[in-house]
């Protein structure tokens, strides 16, 4: 568990950690806005629409194989990044980074679910919930330290050591879950995601970098938004078409009233979390002219107090009645979201501590309780595409927040000239977004604890276990 952990913190880390290095890369490689936010956006994109079939690969390949691949290919893309010289090839780097890891990300999920059974499930969640709260929002503060210390190519630099430790111990450590079978791939379903996905995020994003009109020749960027949402419909009819024999997403999943429901509330964390961090960083260090360094440790205590409520959230949620810990969480987030609107300004950023707390506690709330529930009661049958779709939608909601707050940001600042007012408008966008999740956790359906009797049959993959000599 440990080994799986420091490459996916390393995986998540990477989705934040840029967000205080943005300003200094729009210096030193001569980039606009656009494009600094595109280097956020490419990760996001390029680790999301993989997911589903990254889950299956390692269903057929197995989970080990597949996350050290993904780890190799996400170190020689930090070293790439670090090395990059234009905005271009950092967002080119920044592509395959993400591919390797939406390698990684499925296997963890499901070493959690074959080898952990439902009682013992919630502390792994946490566990793991614990470290993925922790690597997204504890970005900025190392970002601030390595970017005021040692320049904004470190903190993809840093990586190597971090990876070379992970794809260590994932070969002394981890064990070889062998696959029984091996499933056939939905070729037509991936394409059909990754443009959707594709078009639709960069209508958005770019939207108002091409003042809403021609992207280049007759083709406009509302032609491209439709075309996006037309091919994500034909995704989901091909998902549920008979002639389909293996589908990345079988609908009939979402049955499962709390698995849906969760992945609603996933994609609402999912906004909330990178919608927050890339503004506030951008605002940090444009109006109050805060340092990498201060910016980092402005955004401190949401780091601290999510990593920490997480591990006991986790051991809480296999109680019956643990959706009031989603609940509670999305409302503390939209707390401290709704409070830092008011308080932005030029003076004194520590008004925000309190702002800051009071998110990392609703986001330790949310992360590794919102799993538990959603996959608690799904079949042993759908836990490998479960596991697949529920990260998807994580990663979906980190780019639709991502390119969301991107365009609000750039229309409001072209319309007034206001930075201040951009980040607002844009925390408003994401005080809606909280309220949609606090409805869905509402939602779910209470769920009897495991319990310790049923553990051996349900934890039972079906997969045989080699342990490492």
């Amino acid at each position: 568990m440990y080994a799986l952990c420091i490459g996916f913190f390393m995986t998540l880390l990477d989705t934040t950690i840029v967000n205080v290095a943005l300003p200094s890369m729009i210096t030193d490689l001569g980039a606009t806005l656009n494009d600094v936010i595109w280097v956020v956006s490419a990760y996001l994109l390029a680790f999301a629409v993989p997911l589903l079939l990254t889950g299956r690969l390692g269903d057929r390949f197995g989970p080990k194989r597949l996350y050290g691949i993904g780890l190799v290919l996400f170190l020689g893309a930090s070293l790439a990044c670090g090395l990059a010289t234009s905005a271009d090839a950092l967002i080119a780097a920044r592509v395959f980074q993400g591919l390797g890891a939406a390698a990684m990300t499925p296997q963890t999920m499901a070493f959690i679910t074959h080898l952990f059974p439902p009682d013992k499930r919630g502390a792994a969640l946490g566990m793991w919930g614990s470290v993925a709260g922790l690597a997204t929002v504890s970005g900025p503060l190392l970002g601030g330290v390595l970017v005021t210390h040692l320049g904004w190519e470190w903190i993809f630099f840093v990586n190597l050591p971090i990876g070379v430790l992970a794809l260590v111990l994932l070969f002394l450590w981890v064990p070889d879950l062998r696959p029984n079978r091996a499933p056939r791939f939905d070729v037509l379903g991936v394409v059909l995601c990754c443009l959707g996905l594709g078009l639709l995020v960069f209508g958005i994003q770019n939207g108002e970098h091409y003042r809403w009109g021609r992207v280049a020749g007759p083709i406009t960027v509302a032609e491209i938004i439709a075309a996006g949402v037309l091919f994500l419909a034909l995704f989901v009819l091909w998902q549920a078409s008979a002639r389909n024999p293996e589908p990345l997403m079988p609908l009939r999943i979402f049955r499962n009233r709390n698995f849906s429901l969760g992945n609603v509330a996933n994609v609402a964390i999912g906004i909330t979390v990178t919608g927050v961090f890339v503004p506030l960083a951008l605002f940090l260090q444009t109006v109050p002219k805060l340092s990498p360094l201060m910016t980092g440790l402005v955004t401190a205590p949401a780091s601290l107090m999510s990593g920490v409520v997480a591990i006991f959230a986790g051991r809480l949620s296999n109680r019956a009645d643990a959706k009031y810990l989603p609940i509670t969480g999305f409302a503390l987030m939209a707390l401290g979201i709704g409070a830092m609107t008011f308080l932005l300004g030029d003076g004194s950023q520590w008004v925000l501590l309190p702002s800051m707390i009071a998110l990392g506690i609703g986001m330790g709330l949310v992360f590794s309780p919102l799993t538990n529930i959603s996959t608690r009661t799904l079949d042993r049958s759908l836990l490998g595409a479960g596991s697949g779709i529920y990260n998807t939608s994580r990663q979906f909601g980190n780019v639709l927040g991502s390119a969301a707050t991107a365009a609000v940001l750039q229309i409001v600042l072209a319309a007034t000239g206001d930075f201040t007012a951009a980040v607002r408008a844009a925390f408003y966008l994401l005080l809606a977004v909280t309220a949609v999740g606090i409805a869905a956790a509402f939602a779910f359906r209470r769920v009897a604890a495991p319990s310790v009797t049923d553990s051996p049959r349900a934890s039972d993959p079906g997969l045989p276990v080699t342990r490492p000599s």
